[in-house]
């Protein structure tokens, strides 16, 4: 039987299940969707535990019965998660006490404003900037407003953490109760040095270290999956965005990853280094016996979601948007779009800022607008990057917006760097099964080139969006 790797990439909008051969050869997925909950003024983000479980259950299955069917040898799986998302649930039953809050969710944030005079401390000891976005202030909330989070708390009962550590312990045999780095240090409870959680920081936050699982490493023996009867060890489990990289093989501290899906992502690799970048964020992506390998990280936190944003206001479907930005002449005059969906991230860090055009336009003209606002903040992202480590001499590029060829070559006109695009769609359960199957050789891949000739009008765009957005930051 020819062996190979199960990836379970559980995302905000799906999971699946995929499984590749020992050399990166994509041999069958599954997908199975899941419901985001918003509430009207879009601070409240969540999930149901039940359906995001079932979920997971239902493309193991599916993917493992036609596995078994077809001779394959599934000898190992690897989990990505959301990373921010977090959940609670009963030690004894593992039953959920609360929804999975999604990193979207920005419920506690007035709570978070306690905590303002502390954000300095709390950076240097996590690498992350105060927000509610990462997951103590979520677990605070549950603590303070949920009947059945307290009522378990008081009876030892509790159990509260990364949804990744919900996941584990709800899908193995051994109801592992374990946290990986990737996911465990987007809680802000997380010590990276010490690789191990912060007690100074469950103090600041008022949360029982009791109630949280137990830190390992990225690989790890995280428990047994039932895989359409037939047991399979979890040895990997890392955060969605953490697993990106990895799919192209070892990471080059020349290239500048970036994700764009729901959110997107602009990190950099730094080895056994901890950046020290107060506008960014600095966290592990990897850690095992050999070593560990760190990131740095700028957020942009509307990508997918600011065309999501827009399809409600214009009452088109979002797929037609992106269509209509790409179809609009070069050369044209689009307004300017200040990009606050879901908070306004790295390097501003502003919770609320209100997302607005600045001047006017047509759908199509605000659509482009919106595209524009994604590669803007990707641009003062990558600025910012380049002050650390060696020059950046490529973009490496995946995600749903990566499927624009105007998004792709305005990122690499603005930018000045050479944009690859990855033709494999499925990048974190790629990397992730990289990872799973112990790091070897680099598996194929195929791509497509982006180079940077200038572009002055969108130079002149950029610097009258830079100029509109910083005059519109609070003081």
């Amino acid at each position: 039987m020819a062996s190979c790797y199960l990836a379970l990439d559980q995302g905000g909008h799906a999971s699946r299940a995929i499984l590749f051969d020992a050399a990166g050869e994509k041999l069958d997925e599954a997908f199975a969707p899941i419901a985001t909950h918003r509430d009207a003024g879009g601070d409240i983000v969540e999930h149901d535990p039940a359906e995001l479980i079932d979920s997971l259950r239902r493309v193991i299955a599916g993917v493992g019965a036609r596995a078994r069917a077809a001779g394959h040898d599934i000898v190992a799986a690897g989990l990505a998660t959301q990373r921010s998302s977090m959940a609670c649930w009963s030690r004894s039953t593992g039953t959920a006490l609360s929804p999975v809050i999604s990193w979207q969710d920005r419920r506690n944030a007035a709570w978070l404003q306690t905590l303002e005079p502390r954000r300095g401390w709390i950076r240097e000891r996590t690498g992350l900037v105060l927000t509610p976005h990462y997951g103590a202030s979520k677990m605070r909330w549950c603590l303070d407003h949920l009947p059945a989070v307290r009522a378990a708390a008081a009876a030892g009962e509790l159990v509260m953490g990364p949804l990744a550590s919900f996941i584990v312990f709800s899908l193995t045999r051994e109801h592992a109760l374990l946290a990986d780095p990737a996911n465990a240090s987007r809680t802000q409870l997380w010590d990276p040095r010490r690789q191990d959680w912060s007690e100074d920081l469950l103090a600041l936050f008022g949360l029982p270290r009791a109630a949280l699982p137990a830190c390992v490493t990225s690989r790890h023996a995280f428990g047994t999956l039932e895989v359409a009867g037939v047991p399979v060890p979890l040895t990997v489990v890392t955060g969605d965005q953490s697993a990106v990289p990895f799919a192209f093989g070892a990471l080059d501290p020349a290239a500048a990853y970036v994700n764009a899906g729901t959110g997107a992502f602009a990190q950099r690799a730094l080895r056994d280094q901890l950046p020290d970048a107060p506008r960014l964020l600095a966290s592990v992506v990897w850690s095992d016996a050999a070593g560990v390998d760190y990131m740095l990280e700028g957020t942009v936190n509307g990508a997918g979601s600011a065309f999501e944003w827009l399809a409600a206001r214009e009452g088109l479907p979002a797929a037609a948007l992106i269509a209509a930005a790409e179809a609009q002449a070069p050369g044209g005059a689009p307004p300017l779009f200040l990009n606050g969906v879901s908070g306004l991230g790295a390097p501003y860090w502003v919770g609320g800022f209100e997302p607005r055009f600045v001047g006017a336009g047509s759908p199509a003209e605000r659509a482009l607008a919106v595209l524009e606002s994604i590669v803007f903040l990707l641009v003062v992202n990558l600025d910012e990057l380049r002050a650390h480590g060696p020059p950046l001499r490529r973009i490496v590029l995946t995600g749903g917006l990566a499927a624009s060829r105007l998004f792709c070559q305005r990122l690499a006109d603005l930018s000045g760097l050479p944009v690859w695009r990855s033709d494999e769609p499925e990048a974190t359960g790629r990397g992730l099964a990289w990872l799973t199957a112990g790091r070897q050789e680099a598996w194929p891949v195929t791509g497509t080139d982006f180079l940077p000739p200038a572009d002055a009008l969108l130079a002149a765009r950029f610097t009258r969006w830079r100029a509109a957005l910083e005059a519109a930051l609070p003081a």
